[in-house]
């Protein structure tokens, strides 16, 4: 299937209102298959650390952050598109598979639904990526404390649309993200 080195490539955070997109690529220089790799979202946090460190370890890899005023700017299927960019330019000379089923116009990247859980390189690049991003919104959460970002890493929970009712958008938000208990036109804004 593969004629070169297989580079398995994931995303953490697509979706959420606030935080970064993490991508990763991640090239395994000694056989990842017995470590206990699967699609990230399985795994729990504590295991997630653990292989984070047998993967960097065992493997070449480069990881790719787009802050919230960067989907904001670009949007997200142009930060996607330069993500896989960014790691094709730092691991070159790869056969290159992403989860999922786009693109998002790069070139000579195949791709697989669900490769995230049946593929050793992309579920080692799932991990990577969620553990960055966790740990940046970890972060996140110490320096804007009123959302709760280390329990929800910014996805639309009913918490976080709370914090959001009652303090506003702060800077790590995706301002072009709609949230619909939110940004509901108003009758003056209709009729306007």
């Amino acid at each position: 299937m593969f004629s070169k080195p297989l580079c398995g490539i994931d995303e953490a955070g697509r979706g959420p209102l606030a935080g970064p997109l993490v991508m990763a690529g991640v090239v395994p220089e000694r056989s990842l298959v017995d470590i206990g790799l699967a699609d990230s979202k399985k795994l729990t946090e504590k295991k997630r650390e653990m292989l984070y460190e047998l993967i960097t370890q065992n493997a070449r890899f480069h990881i790719v952050s787009f802050s919230a005023a960067q989907i904001d700017q670009w949007g997200i299927s142009k930060c996607l598109q330069k993500g896989l960019q960014s790691i094709q330019a730092h691991l070159p000379h790869c056969d290159y598979l992403f989860d999922g089923n786009s693109t998002f116009g790069a070139k000579d990247i195949r791709t697989m639904i669900k490769a995230d859980d049946k593929i050793p390189e992309v579920s080692a690049a799932s991990i990577l990526a969620k553990v960055t991003r966790d740990r940046e919104m970890k972060a996140l959460a110490r320096k804007y404390p009123d959302y709760g970002f280390e329990k929800h890493k910014g996805y639309g929970t009913k918490a976080h649309i709370e914090a959001l009712s009652k303090y506003g958008r702060c800077k790590v938000h995706r301002y072009t993200f709609r949230v619909k208990e939110l940004d509901q036109p108003t009758l003056f804004n209709v009729f306007t």
